[in-house]
């Protein structure tokens, strides 16, 4: 019953650099020098930590250059531990077991302009967009927002391929009222314009406010970490019955459970991450039921024939999962 992960590799870590304050860079590449698999712009990969900590992060090169892969991560204080240990565990001349390439924030192949926002660590996959649009020679523009110049991760490299007049700095020194004003630049939806932003919540959350008005499928994001949901906003939280189908299992999950936990509990295992509905590493397949789905990851096709297994819940009585 164990969902597998497609290819895993060891890569060597060849070099850790500060990029900013409490962020690192890590740069990953073949023990034997082999080229790695092909990536597209805004591509995650799931890293295996030590201690057995699994973290998703961005690549953050140019996804053209398969000689290696980059990371950007950036410290967190209240985080549950990844962060911590890739800062203070991972060495050079060290060994990372990375999962195979995943995308759930691609560039759209049919946009005539992009605008690429950033927030903090939210610009290592938007560094890899502006990578693959200058190679492309598209039409975009980048806004990075920081609170300091110091918080600033890959300023140089951006400075050095984005073209001049392409790339705004926006520093707010801890008061949003005074960097980018997002509303502005969002105010007028131009037919073929795109939109990407990733960054912490508060800047997800005006950047969501700010694009509103714009065509659906105009709209791209990724979140880092989970917003928080008003209890009113849920649904589901009762027990509910899961099927599995191919197992042929039946298995009760709690008010208090998630998927992952009674499948856990039952004798079997999902492979998880984030555990917040934001890196697909536990989507499944469902096959009957109405699914409350609470990830910030999966299309809304998607969804129509899979699940998160860390945060989805069942609307009604039951689930059936192909499992």
């Amino acid at each position: 019953m164990d969902i597998l992960v497609k290819n895993p590799i060891d890569l060597l870590v060849r070099t850790i650099r500060l990029e900013a304050t409490n962020i690192l860079s890590f740069e990953l590449v073949h023990p034997k020098g082999e080229a790695l698999p092909t990536v597209a712009a805004g591509a995650h990969v799931d890293v295996h930590l030590p201690g057995g900590l699994v973290r998703s992060y961005s690549l953050a090169g140019n996804p053209h250059d398969r000689s290696r892969w980059l990371l950007g991560v950036l410290r967190e204080a209240n985080g549950s531990g990844g962060s911590r240990t890739m800062h203070e565990r991972v060495r050079v001349g060290g060994s990372l077991r990375v999962d195979a390439p995943r995308n759930a924030f691609p560039l759209a192949s049919e946009a005539k302009h992009s605008i690429l926002l950033a927030g903090g660590i939210g610009v290592t996959p938007i560094k890899a967009m502006a990578h693959a649009l200058c190679e492309a020679g598209a039409s975009f523009e980048v806004h990075y927002c920081a609170r300091t110049p110091a918080n600033l991760a890959f300023g140089d490299e951006l400075q050095a391929i984005v073209p001049e007049g392409q790339l705004h700095w926006h520093f707010d020194q801890g008061d949003p009222t005074k960097g980018l004003d997002i509303s502005a630049l969002l105010s007028n939806p131009e037919s073929g314009t795109h939109v990407y932003f990733c960054g912490p919540s508060g800047f997800m959350g005006a950047c969501e406010a700010a694009s509103a008005h714009w065509p659906r499928d105009a709209v791209h994001r990724e979140y880092f970490k989970a917003p928080e949901q008003e209890p009113e906003a849920l649904t589901g939280d009762g027990a509910f019955t899961l099927h599995l189908v191919r197992s042929g299992q039946t298995i009760t999950v709690e008010s208090d459970q998630t998927i992952v936990r009674a499948i856990e509990l039952s004798g079997g295992r999902v492979p998880t991450s984030c555990m917040s509905g934001l890196c697909g590493t536990c989507k499944v397949t469902y096959v009957a039921g109405d699914v409350d789905h609470r990830d910030y990851i999966l299309s809304d096709d998607e969804k129509q024939i899979c699940l998160t297994a860390c945060v989805s819940r069942a609307k009604g009585a039951s689930l059936s999962l192909d499992l």
